[in-house]
């Protein structure tokens, strides 16, 4: 079994919207041999739409709104790699696959450096201690200052970088790069829109090819800030690489392919295999003989001809095996899991064994919850996936009252799957639900689903509120109600009957701190419930 643990490398790829995440994904699988020709993200229309984007509202806008697993072999490596909501308005989703993975491929565009997005996502990493490895797209384009960009990573994410290989030229001048430990020059031509694999030429810095591709001053400029790197830049270290403080950076472009296998074979000899996790107090290695997993992601109805619901399972410990019967942690139950698939999009195939590391797709079993554990060692209980802050509030309205049944069947499956989540206001006359997301689109990817899969129309009506905290865990009926609420702030519950304070813009929230300084808020759920007082977010 430490053979099969030892070949998993199980990771994500994080990137702001546009950063070319998707197309990243896809060359990636190109490179691994497990598509022939990349779908083409530019012109979704005439070309074949990309593999991890399965929902029809992806397939119409070009965008990947939920998170997709894919599995594939290369070199000797079983590689699942999680694809990741890219847009604007990405979804919680993104942050829960975030608790899956062992390590992470954060992508960022050369030309605009580290955006927004990125650094929630990495904050998010950070957390939890998760290597970092990251890829500096669309260098064939104009950039920024190559060094400016690894400066930004080290000041603005305060997170140590080290260029494993480096741009000879940038834009239309770009020809290549260089790999600064082994020392050689990759070449590269162009290929049609990128749809198969650049050809490669290897050769050294100091090679007349070299001086005949890059004109003098480009060449003279490249071997100064090569000088400068090995004088003033971070040396490298496995050590700091594996405990997140130090990124292995990459430059490339993968529309056109330049540098992907350079990063695929790189990142699969630089990266980890699976990780331990811990339950509680216990630390569960992966080599431990009794199979763990928990549940990070529930999805319903990809397949459209079978209205079915497949629950997303990360192998923590042990061999797992179809049909063997496990512990549901959360209620007791023993389960049999017999309907087991591996997921290549929106494509699956029956799988008899996986290990550590690797994802399992369980069809049915509609008592499992995002979060859940699934064990043979009854004492396992797994608490990975905490909540995160919505920024967007909302009632959701059935206007069709002869369709409630379906109206509520489909809002009771989405909030399962945690597509967004629920709020009930404290206090209230009326025990209406408040829907909150991380962006508004999830919000949207609701309506449409329960007109889609259900049948069911509703009506979005805004709610007031822009921002959330979770407080201490345990408040009493008698504190809450003595809190000093400025006006438009309400308490709520969630749906495990946490307090939270609802805001409507950052001056109240400001101005509650000040009303009650004793009180602790928290941006995530499970901070709320850690037994040692944490300081208050900024």
């Amino acid at each position: 079994m430490q053979e099969q643990i030892s070949r998993r490398r199980t990771f994500a790829i994080i990137s702001h919207p546009d950063a070319g995440k998707t197309t990243l994904t896809e060359k990636l699988l190109l490179y691994g041999g497990a598509v022939q020709l990349a779908g083409s993200v530019k012109a979704r229309k005439d070309q074949r739409a990309a593999t991890s984007d399965w929902m029809e509202l992806e397939r119409k806008r070009g965008i990947s709104i939920s998170s997709t697993v894919l599995q594939f072999d290369y070199a000797g490596y079983r590689v699942n790699l999680l694809d990741t909501p890219g847009h604007k308005d990405f979804s919680e989703d993104t942050y829960r696959v975030l608790t899956a993975v062992d390590a992470v491929v954060m992508v960022i565009d050369a030309g605009k450096g580290i955006e927004t997005q990125t650094r929630k996502l990495f904050e998010v990493c950070r957390r939890r201690g998760v290597p970092i490895f990251t890829f500096m797209n669309k260098v064939d384009r104009p950039t920024r200052d190559p060094l400016a960009l690894v400066d930004e990573l080290e000041s603005v994410l305060g997170i140590g970088a080290f260029p494993v290989n480096w741009p000879l030229g940038s834009g239309p001048g770009f020809r290549g790069v260089f790999d600064r430990q082994t020392k050689s020059v990759h070449l590269f031509e162009r290929t049609r829109e990128g749809a198969y694999r650049a050809p490669v030429t290897i050769t050294d810095l100091a090679d007349p090819i070299v001086r005949e591709k890059l004109d003098e001053s480009d060449f003279l400029h490249v071997v100064e800030e090569l000088e400068m790197l090995d004088i003033a830049g971070k040396e490298y270290s496995p050590e700091e690489v594996l405990s997140g403080h130090l990124t292995p950076v990459f430059f490339g472009s993968a529309m056109n392919n330049f540098g992907v296998q350079l990063l695929l074979d790189s990142f699969l000899e630089r990266s980890a295999p699976p990780a331990p996790h811990y339950a509680g107090e216990r630390l569960i290695e992966p080599n431990d003989p009794q199979f763990s997993g928990f549940v990070f992601k529930i999805q319903a109805n990809m397949d459209p001809r079978h209205r079915d619901r497949i629950a997303f399972v990360r192998v923590c410990s042990g061999k797992f095996e179809r049909d063997m019967v496990v512990t549901h942690a959360q209620t007791g139950e023993k389960v049999r899991l017999s309907s087991s698939h591996k997921l290549f999009g929106q494509e699956r195939e029956t799988i008899d064994e996986a290990y550590p590391g690797d994802i399992v797709g369980l069809v049915g079993h509609s008592g499992l919850g995002i979060g859940d554990t699934l064990s043979q060692d009854p004492g396992v209980v797994f608490h990975e996936i905490p909540r995160f802050p919505p920024e967007c509030f909302a009632y959701l309205h059935n206007p069709n009252p002869g369709k409630f049944k379906q109206f509520r069947k489909g809002m009771d499956q989405l909030l399962q799957e945690g597509v967004v989540q629920v709020f009930h206001l404290r206090n209230a006359g009326q025990r209406v639900p408040l829907l909150a997301a991380v962006g508004p689109l999830q919000l949207e990817v609701v309506q449409y689903r329960l007109e889609a899969e259900y049948g069911a129309a509703s009506r979005l009506e805004a709610a007031p509120w822009e921002m959330l905290k979770w407080v201490r865990h345990g408040m009493t009926s008698a504190q809450l109600d003595a809190l000093k609420l400025p006006t438009g702030c309400r308490v709520a519950e969630d749906f495990a009957l946490q307090p939270v304070i609802l805001f409507p813009t950052s001056w109240t929230l400001d101005y509650f701190r000040k009303q009650n300084p004793e009180v602790e808020l928290y941006d995530v759920s499970a901070d709320s419930r850690t037994p040692a007082p944490l300081a208050p977010t900024p």
